[in-house]
């Protein structure tokens, strides 16, 4: 067994200690009834969804606030009861002394600053998916996380379900056999309009533009940008990462893959007529070492299901192949096809998960906030989350190269210069990655 599904199995939520942080100079020693006290950078959607799960802990408390909206990082306070500490720029937060851990939830385009600077600060951190926005920054959150000894974890909450560990044990194991093919897919039938067309317009009152664009180019401000929709514009997101990383890092974990070893993909804006600057439908294929496919679809002009049984991915083994979401797994036996024995080579089995419904976001807090205090290592370390993000991030370039390219995961490299070209990008001034 790998040591990622080592570290999903015996968690300090699932009862067993992961490996440990050395601990650091200054990190706050906590007696039994200390409180962590955290900051939320980003109060909106997903940031409104980390505070509603992080509240229902009662060993920690959050002391302040900050978002480039006005009304947002209020309309948050109140359910605080107002006695958060608010601010309209984010290093004003992390300057606050006695805040020991910070949440990142905004726009993609900020989570590597924000994240490094957090970690400089001598805070920890629990950062959204994905961590980047390009493989560079992702590098460099992991190298701030451990020069500055933080616990630094991602969102991808699935890492705390003992649901996932245990379809991790039994792939790995070889109870599938060999694995050769994995496949999921983000669907959502979006046409005719899409995100829609908005024009340039001032923006909100209440609303920091300029602080919301950070390290990117300059530009008007359009509705269909900010808020939520900054999904569909390539400059601060995109789909196969905003939601395709959920899947790639549940099935990389199952299968014990860390990266892959070639990538190609190609997609377009084929049928949906809005302002996103994505593809409405991409195809990613990635070989990985071990001797897999690995396939990510991201299907935004038609919602049909893409498996043929109920799931979030499929994996493909010579004995079996696994389907599995939140809720359940089942595995299908094979059967020998040409000049083999057509017996069924494992019995079907079909399990539902330990727990039923439980909220995996408040799970998943409850590890990040044992590891602050305890220094181990949390259950979706930064380079787990990194490591899934680059999947999705080597997609888009792929895509826009239209290049199909080897990729080194040890020097984070490609053989193509146009590939490596576009692993970063020049900030705007005065941001750098700290």
């Amino acid at each position: 067994m790998s040591d990622k599904t080592t570290r999903g199995l015996f968690s300090t939520t699932l009862g067993v200690a992961a490996a440990g942080l050395t601990a650091a100079q200054g990190s706050r020693v906590y007696g039994a009834n200390d409180r962590v006290r955290i900051g939320l950078i980003g109060t909106a959607n997903r940031g409104g969804q980390l505070m509603t799960a992080f509240l229902t802990h009662a060993d920690m408390e959050i002391v302040a606030l900050s978002d480039v909206r006005k009304s947002h990082m209020e309309k948050a306070n109140e359910q605080l009861g107002g006695k958060a500490a608010m601010y309209g720029d984010f290093r004003k937060l992390l300057e606050q002394k006695d805040i020991d851990a910070v949440l990142v939830a905004t726009p993609d385009h900020w989570h590597a600053i924000m994240t490094i600077d957090a970690c400089n600060a001598g805070k920890d951190v629990y950062c959204e998916k994905p961590i980047s926005v390009t493989v560079v920054e992702g590098r460099k959150m992991v190298e701030a996380a451990r020069r500055n000894q933080r616990v630094v974890t991602v969102g991808l909450h699935r890492r705390s379900s003992p649901h996932y560990a245990q379809m991790a044990e039994l792939v790995q194991a070889g109870k599938i056999g060999k694995v050769t093919a994995m496949r999921m897919y983000h669907r959502s039938n979006m046409y005719p309009n899409g995100i829609g067309k908005a024009p340039v317009s001032e923006p909100p009152a209440d609303l920091d533009w300029n602080l919301w664009l950070g390290p990117r180019p300059e530009r008007p401000y359009q509705a269909d940008i900010e808020p939520y929709k900054f999904r569909w514009w390539h400059l601060y997101s995109s789909q196969i990462a905003n939601n395709g990383v959920h899947y790639i890092d549940l099935v990389r974990w199952i299968t014990g893959d860390e990266a892959p070893s070639s990538v190609g993909a190609m997609g377009g804006k084929f049928a949906v007529d809005d302002d996103r600057t994505i593809p409405d439908t991409l195809h990613a294929n990635f070989e990985l070492p071990s001797g897999r496919l690995m396939t990510v679809g991201v299907y935004e002009a038609n919602g049909n299901r893409t498996l043929p049984r109920p799931g979030y991915f499929e994996i493909r083994g010579t004995d079996g192949t696994l389907y599995g979401d939140d809720s359940f797994y089942e595995i299908t036996a094979e059967r020998g096809g040409q000049f083999q024995d057509a017996k069924p080579r494992r019995e079907q089995v079909k399990v539902a998960a330990q727990g039923g419904n439980a909220d995996l976001t408040a799970v998943h807090a409850r590890n990040f906030l044992d590891c602050v205090k305890s220094r181990q290592t949390p259950n979706c370390d930064i380079e787990v989350g990194h490591r899934s993000t680059t999947f999705a991030l080597l997609a888009n370039i792929s895509m826009t190269v239209e290049e199909r390219f080897d990729w080194d995961p040890v020097a984070e490299k490609s053989n193509s210069d146009r590939v490596n070209a576009l692993l970063h990008y020049q900030y705007r001034e005065p941001w750098k990655l700290g």
